[in-house]
């Protein structure tokens, strides 16, 4: 017996040699380790224990310091796998050396293959073991946080292709393509957010843009910015209605002789949070009356609400005519005979938003009745009541305050060896778009400081046509000049843009094709990182020469010669402008690699723009190698969002 217990003593001991140790969420079996770098190997375990990594024939041994911390930096590695990582008790499978990319953004980057152009056929072939993605969980932190919260490492294949940044795996496809090494995808991304929660509060704070507010912002844990937001949120509620209805109350609102007297209007389509509303996600009522005809009252009828964020139930007197659960899907409900009534009508619409923005969005000539012998237009001033506000957001949002999503989804990872990163985002920025010149910038170099690896590459997609706002060169335009600002930072080293305005949507924020923008960040990426000898870029704007009531353009990254996508080959998108300048539309024509410009009205142009409107999805200015020109103007005017600037709630 005293043999047994001694064996087993003996037994035990040997099993536990080596310390327990805890590796990072980001490591997982199904992994891809950045090749040719060094390799970080970094974890927890008990103070002063010593810690032994094998990996490839590598060994490495390490004592984890006071704080139970240890890191270790293996050999560089080519290309290749799989392997095996063994840390003391702790093993990881079937890992692959290759690219790591990291995919960060917001909602155009969070965007799933599963709802993209032909989802099905692209997951029913997307089978590859060389392409893998990990999904960092959405997270906020008032502080740097040392690890994600847990996720895994998935190949690419019918059963989970669906799931990845569809974005980031068109551009991994296409780089394996080419270089037949394995990509790895660390998705990091939130839709709705803004720039400055991506950046850590060491670089903002020491910037000349955010210094100032950086001094008088408090650093809060999230109990205490959760009561600020609480008490901020009170606020918004109480200048709009005082207090929240009971529940019995809210319901009533869907008939059609609610008392709505002293509701506030705000604009339809137009997110709330851009209006009254701001960081409120919950339940709004929102109401309007309209005439119709007495022929018209006794016919079927089709009411278009254009797309809502995220969820809608719409009655018509008190009926309910429709609802929807999509945030991105047209609203079309048709509206039985017998509905409707002579003179006045009410809609009603019930619309739930869960996160990020709420409210109508969209082109305004979406909103619109349409009865036997007229359509009407149903946008402008909406009645609205907040029937509810979910309980997480009297908390805090990721755009709450700066640096949440850094501290959360960027610090954790900054000792993983990257090739790159590759990042769409803006469409949040686009009201502060002036300041976007020194913000993304300064993202750019805070995380290049932090990772510690270098100017690192660093792919950017410009924003695609869409509605915003209806904006253009007579009223302003918001989106125009954020992608302005977009193009002023490929100033930053080793960067590069994909331009996307042919591919927008004009009625949808997220256009579903999302195959060329991944294959247009590849290009830049094949090029300027992997030497190779294509076309990564449509016309860039040059310089201009004027001559008489005409104007000619040079353009860089010809390409193989500048092309017209028009049967007819007319230019679409340029305007000029005098001294006075009021823009007008310009004829357009190609001489050589050249394009003349001009217009009847404008006897001495000074200026001219290209693109410049929220939705330029008519442009066709292109090279023959099939990319786009990059908007432009070549005046320096004050813009509509030159004042704007970042603040905290």
């Amino acid at each position: 017996m005293k043999k047994t217990v001694l064996l087993l003593a003996v037994a035990m001991a040997q099993a536990s040699g080596y310390a327990a140790v805890r590796l990072p969420n980001i490591f997982g079996d199904h992994m891809v380790l950045q090749r040719d770098k060094p390799i970080p190997v970094w974890g927890w375990a008990d103070k002063n224990e010593k810690v032994t990594v094998h990996f490839h024939g590598q060994t490495k041994t390490v004592k984890a310091d006071k704080n139970g911390q240890w890191k270790v930096l293996l050999a560089p590695e080519t290309a290749g796998g799989p392997y095996e990582l063994t840390v003391n008790n702790v093993s990881v499978h079937d890992i692959l050396m290759g690219d790591v990319w990291v995919c960060s953004g917001q909602s155009n980057m969070e965007f799933h293959v599963n709802d993209v152009l032909n989802a099905d056929a692209e997951k029913a072939n997307s089978a590859n073991p060389a392409i893998r993605h990990f999904y960092l969980p959405k997270d906020i932190s008032a502080t740097p946080k040392n690890d994600v919260l847990p996720s895994k490492w998935e190949a690419a294949s019918p059963e989970h292709t669906g799931d990845f940044t569809a974005v980031g795996y068109f551009f991994a496809r296409a780089l394996n393509e080419q270089l037949h090494v394995p990509i790895g995808l660390l998705h990091t991304s939130w839709g709705g957010t803004m720039v400055e929660t991506w950046i850590s509060h060491e670089g903002m704070a020491n910037s000349d843009a955010f210094r100032d507010l950086m001094k008088s912002t408090p650093v809060l844990n999230v109990d205490s910015l959760n009561k600020v937001q609480k008490a901020n949120l009170q606020v918004a509620i109480n200048k709009v209605q005082n207090s929240l209805p009971d529940a019995a109350t809210a319901a009533g609102w869907s008939a059609a002789n609610a008392d709505d007297h002293d509701w506030k209007t705000m604009q339809v389509p137009r997110y709330w949070e851009e209006q009254q509303l701001p960081n409120l996600d919950g339940v709004v009522w929102f109401r309007r009356n309209f005439d119709v005809s007495e022929a018209d009252a006794a016919k079927a009828a089709v009411l278009s609400l254009g797309t809502v964020d995220d969820e809608d139930v719409t009655y018509i007197n008190g009926v309910q005519v429709g609802s929807t659960h999509k945030y991105n899907e047209l609203r079309k409900y048709a509206i039985p005979a017998g509905v409707l009534k002579p003179g006045n009508n009410v809609i009603a619409v019930k619309v739930t938003d869960g996160g990020g923005n709420g409210g109508f969005y969209g082109d305004a000539s979406n909103v619109f009745l349409s009865t036997a012998s007229q359509k009407q237009s149903l946008a402008g001033d909406w009645k609205f009541r907040i029937a509810s506000v979910m309980e997480p957001n009297f908390g805090v949002g990721p755009n709450s305050y700066p640096c949440l999503l850094y501290n959360a989804m960027i610090h954790p990872v900054l000792p993983f060896a990257i090739k790159g990163a590759i990042w769409y985002q803006g469409e949040s920025n686009a009201g502060r778009a002036y300041q976007y010149r020194q913000s993304f910038p300064l993202m750019i170099r805070d995380w290049r400081r932090l990772w510690n690896q270098g100017d690192f590459p660093f792919y950017f997609v410009q924003l695609a046509s869409y509605g915003a706002d209806h904006g253009d060169s007579h009223k302003g335009s918001t989106w125009a000049e954020l992608r302005e600002a977009q193009t002023l930072t490929l100033n930053t080293p080793n960067t590069g843009m994909a331009v996307i305005t042919d591919i927008g949507e004009s009625n949808d924020i997220h256009p579903r094709n999302k195959q060329d923008v991944g294959k247009r960040l590849a290009a830049a990426a094949l090029h300027q990182t992997y030497g190779q000898n294509n076309v990564y870029s449509g016309p860039t704007y040059q310089s201009m020469q004027v001559n008489g009531n005409k104007v000619t353009l040079s353009f860089d990254h010809l390409g193989s010669g500048l092309m017209v996508k028009d049967k007819y080959g007319y230019i679409r998108g340029f305007e000029v402008a005098g001294a006075d300048q009021q823009f007008h539309y310009a004829k357009a024509v190609l001489s050589g690699n050249n394009v003349i410009v001009y217009s009847d009205n404008v006897n001495n142009p000074v200026a001219v723009r290209y693109g410049w409107a929220d939705d330029n999805i008519e442009d066709n200015l292109f090279n023959k190698d099939g990319f786009p020109a990059a908007p432009f103007r070549t005046d320096t005017w004050k813009g509509v969002t030159d004042e704007k600037k970042y603040s905290v709630n």
